[in-house]
């Protein structure tokens, strides 16, 4: 590229915004009127929120992994306890997440392994396919069938109802 440039031919491109051109010595309102508002409203806001956020940052609290104590079961509740009542139901939800979230870890190794293996997945994956099989029917025995408004309490009656159930096919066999 040669050293002297062609300005005629490489000419710099007009700015778009034009230059005003005062024509009265009166003040402009508006100038005025942003100063004001950034005296009075925007620089103590500007001000305390950036307080704000140099005391966040020197105090950083993590809110994840929160660790919530053991409640004692629903059917440990004494009679009328509501605040046990509600306890439970919290802890039952909150386990019933652990628990999607345990079968869904599951089913996305299973997914890793078949994409990785191709067509040998059913010698290769048979561990994890079992594991599979183990979770999802934990899950379908303690969760299955109570919908999505299922509670702490039909939970536990469903798993009353199961081991009635077992242990009439128990004494049938005997």
């Amino acid at each position: 590229m040669p050293e002297d440039h062609d300005w005629e031919a490489y000419k710099v491109p007009p700015t778009r915004t034009p230059v005003s051109e005062r024509t009265t010595s009166v003040p402009n309102p508006v100038d005025y009127f942003q100063t004001a508002f950034s005296n009075v409203l925007d620089a103590p806001v500007t001000f305390i929120r950036g307080w704000i956020e140099r005391w966040q940052n020197s105090n950083k609290f993590y809110y994840y992994h929160q660790k919530f104590r053991r409640v004692p079961d629903l059917s440990q509740c004494l009679e009328g306890d509501y605040l046990c009542y509600y306890e439970a139901e919290a802890q039952w939800r909150r386990d019933r997440m652990v628990d999607q979230e345990i079968v869904e870890i599951v089913r996305e190794r299973m997914a890793a392994c078949k994409q990785r293996e191709g067509p040998n997945q059913f010698q290769n994956c048979a561990k994890e396919m079992e594991l599979l099989a183990q979770v999802t029917k934990a899950y379908q025995d303690r969760y299955g069938e109570l919908g999505y408004h299922g509670n702490a309490r039909t939970c536990l009656m469903k798993q009353k109802h199961r081991m009635m159930e077992e242990r009439k096919a128990a004494q049938k066999n005997q």
